[in-house]
C-alpha cells in the first residue's frame, strides 16, 4: 500500500478529519442545567477472527515529558504555557498540521514514530500558497479578482459583550476529542457538559469505545504502511 492510499484510506476512515474541516456535533441547550449520564456509543463487532485492539498503551503514552495522549484529551482544553516552547499541543501556530499530528499521537507507537510522521506523508500541501503575516491577523491577505482590500491590524472592533451573553456550540479544545472520540448519541451531552466533567472521568468510557473502534478499522491499514500503531492486539 502506497503513502497515498493510506493516507486517503485514513481520511476516510476516520471521522476525526471530516469533523476538523466542518462536521461538528450539535449544541443543545433546552435544559442546560440537567444532563443525562452519557452512555457509551456503541461500536459494531469486529467479525469473526478479526484482530482486535486494546488502547490503553495508546492513552498513556507520553507526546512530551510527564505529559500523556490521556492528560491532552481529559480534560478537553486548549493549553498554554508561557514558559515552553509555542506549538501544538502547548497552543497552536497557523503551520501547525494539528490533525495529522493528532492522528499520529491516537494511533501511532510514539516510541518508533514521531508526532509529526503522518504530516510527512505528501498528499496534503506543505504549506499554504500564500504567506501568512508576520503582525496580527497573521493569516494571508485574501484573494480574489480584483484583489480584496484588506484591513490593517490597527481597524479591527473588537466584542466587550459580557461572557455571559456568550453560548457554547461546540467543544474544541482539542482536535479528535468532540469530532471523532465522542460518538453522534453522545455528542449533545459532551457539549452540554465542562471540563470538570472530563476530568471525572465522565466521558472516558466513551473516549476509549470510540478509539477502539477507529484503532480496530485501521490497524491492518497502519501496519501494511510500515507503521507501529500504539494498541496491542487482545
Amino acid at each position: 500500500m502506497t503513502d497515498h492510499t493510506f493516507k486517503r484510506r485514513l481520511l476516510l476512515a476516520a471521522p476525526l478529519v471530516l469533523g476538523a474541516l466542518g462536521v461538528s456535533g450539535c449544541f443543545d441547550d433546552d435544559d442546560p442545567e440537567v444532563m443525562p449520564t452519557p452512555m457509551p456509543t456503541e461500536t459494531p463487532p469486529p467479525t469473526e477472527g478479526e484482530t482486535t485492539y486494546d488502547v490503553a498503551s495508546c492513552l498513556q503514552q507520553e507526546v512530551a515529558p510527564g505529559t500523556s495522549v490521556a492528560d491532552l484529551i481529559i480534560p478537553d482544553t486548549l493549553t498554554l504555557n508561557l514558559s515552553a516552547t509555542a506549538g501544538f499541543p502547548n497552543g497552536r501556530l497557523l503551520t501547525d498540521p494539528v490533525i495529522d499530528v493528532t492522528l499520529a499521537v491516537i494511533f501511532l507507537d510514539l516510541s518508533v514514530h514521531s508526532p509529526t510522521t503522518l504530516a510527512g506523508i505528501p498528499l496534503n500541501p506543505p504549506a499554504n500558497d500564500v504567506s501568512f503575516r508576520s503582525g496580527f491577523p497573521f493569516l494571508a491577505p485574501p484573494q480574489g479578482s480584483p484583489p480584496v482590500t484588506t484591513a490593517t491590524g490597527n481597524s479591527f472592533n473588537f466584542r466587550t459583550d459580557a461572557p455571559s451573553a456568550y453560548v457554547r456550540v461546540d467543544r474544541m479544545g482539542m482536535p479528535a476529542v468532540a469530532t471523532a472520540l465522542i460518538g453522534s448519541e453522545t455528542k449533545t451531552a459532551y457539549n452540554d457538559a465542562n471540563p470538570a466533567d472530563d476530568a471525572a472521568g465522565t466521558f472516558v468510557p466513551e473516549l476509549t469505545e470510540q478509539l477502539t473502534g477507529l484503532t480496530n478499522a485501521l490497524a491492518d491499514d497502519l501496519l501494511d504502511a510500515g507503521l507501529t500503531p500504539c494498541a496491542k492486539p487482545e
